[in-house]
């Protein structure tokens, strides 16, 4: 993997996309020497018109990366990578529309767009076609070994048996160090040289999964494998990057305290971060006034009970704040204010209340609270009082999440479902720490393109 501002890009994700970029502009090109054909027009130098090229592959790159067109599934399944790009490449083109009337200059013309639209689609699913099965194959996967056959060592096994995964374990070495659970592992008394043995393997990466570590780490054999080039890591870092997540079962506070990340020089980085809030927000309000005003009028219309609906939020620093939404739910949702889980089919939620929900329009309210800066467009998701104090009882580590401020959309929302037991509580706080421990803008621009994805096939809504 390749680390790009604190975020892990799988080397074929990254192949595949610098591939896609090249051939959407060899699209755009063709799209725009066709139609020039076609009409008895002179075709002129590429360099005079490299501007619209530009816009048109960005666009759609920038579609596909929000509709999810390099996430694992669309790797793995010509079918719904061919889904997923269509609907990129037609989110990419309205965009473009758009675009053309404000800036004609710089993007193409509608009739370029037709047919760049159509060798696009062609091209790309070309391509996955080619590649396909290299790219999830054995010659873009890292090559490990793993000291240690005990159950954090199977957790690494059952990590590598899901679809999508980018790494081999070419190698178990069992350390002694307790129970043996992987049958297949290499005794270490058995290895005379580990360094050499690594080497000969032609393993990239070591990873350490000892189940007891006091005066267990070969601190000579890790120091001789390090010398030899090989990347040397422990389980909880190496699980943070396959993941996505911060592993509450691996991880310790000294993990935490040494490990990078929670930096405190990103004061720049929040004042950019404060300022998009600022903007986007009036932006959003000023657009979507008239939609909260109609949805306003349906709710009342629909059910009885105010339009909007408060509730106080635990957020920065535990501090508790205001949230306004459009109501969704009947009136007697919550019997005396006591919080209840939100459930799978909830009979709670009204008739209208569903399609709100499964819209994200109930959310657009909460702009005005991420203008006032009690909230950010992209944080962890902010739980009642009654609710933090349970989970903070139950899981370690949950009072952490509030010291980012929170967001209508974050890293959780977009990769785990609505949950509603303490399990659930138990992933997205992983994915929550993950997000405050490695926050960076390209994060956040990430977070938000992806947010998209999860609108259009709204999973978990409740």
């Amino acid at each position: 993997m390749i680390r790009l501002f604190k975020h892990y890009v799988p080397h074929a994700v990254l192949l595949l996309g610098l591939l896609d970029f090249l051939l959407l502009m060899a699209a755009a090109e063709g799209g725009w020497v066709l139609r020039a054909h076609q009409i008895g027009m002179d075709v002129e130098p590429v360099t005079s018109r490299l501007a619209p090229l530009l816009s048109f592959a960005l666009s759609i790159q920038t579609a596909m990366i929000a509709v999810g067109v390099y996430g694992p599934e669309s790797l793995q399944s010509i079918r719904f990578a061919l889904a997923r790009l269509l609907v990129a490449v037609s989110l990419g083109v309205i965009f473009l529309s758009v675009l053309y009337f404000l800036m004609p200059g710089i993007t193409l013309w509608r009739s370029n767009s037709l047919y760049a639209m159509g060798l696009a689609v062609a091209v790309l699913l070309l391509i996955r076609l080619l590649l396909g099965s290299m790219l999830g194959g054995e010659a873009f996967k890292r090559r490990l070994v793993v000291l240690g056959a005990g159950n954090r060592a199977n957790r690494i096994r059952e990590l590598e048996r899901r679809r999508g995964s980018g790494f081999l374990v070419v190698g178990y070495i069992a350390m002694n160090d307790g129970e043996q659970v992987i049958a297949e592992a290499i005794n270490r008394n058995a290895v005379y040289n580990l360094a050499d043995f690594v080497v000969r393997l032609n393993a990239s990466e070591v990873v350490l999964a000892l189940e007891e570590r006091r005066n267990a780490v070969p601190m000579a054999d890790l120091l001789r494998i390090k010398t030899t080039g090989v990347h040397v890591n422990d389980l909880s870092s190496f699980l943070e990057r396959e993941t996505g997540r911060v592993d509450l079962a691996s991880v310790n506070p000294s993990w935490l305290i040494f490990s990078d990340g929670f930096s405190a020089g990103r004061r720049l980085s929040s004042i950019a971060k404060r300022l998009f809030d600022i903007v986007a927000s009036l932006i959003l309000l000023i657009l979507t006034g008239p939609i909260i005003i109609l949805g306003a009028v349906a709710v009342k219309l629909d059910s009885k009970g105010p339009a909007f609906y408060r509730q106080q939020r635990v957020g920065l620093y535990g501090q508790e704040f205001w949230i306004v939404k459009l109501r969704t739910m009947r009136q007697d949702a919550e019997v005396a204010g006591q919080a209840v889980w939100a459930e799978k089919d909830d009979p709670r939620i009204t008739r209208l209340g569903y399609w709100l929900r499964k819209l994200r329009i109930d959310e657009l309210p909460q702009t005005w609270t991420v203008l006032k800066g009690e909230m950010s467009f992209v944080g962890p998701r902010p739980e009642r009082r009654q609710f933090v104090e349970d989970l903070e009882q139950h899981l370690r580590y949950y009072a952490e999440r509030h010291m980012v401020k929170p967001g209508i959309t974050g890293w959780a929302q977009i990769n785990y479902p609505y949950g509603a037991s303490i399990e659930d509580a138990r992933h997205k706080l992983e994915y929550d720490l993950y997000y405050a421990k490695n926050y960076t803008p390209f994060l956040d621009l990430l977070i938000l393109l992806q947010t998209v994805r999860v609108v259009l096939w709204p999973d978990g809504a409740r």
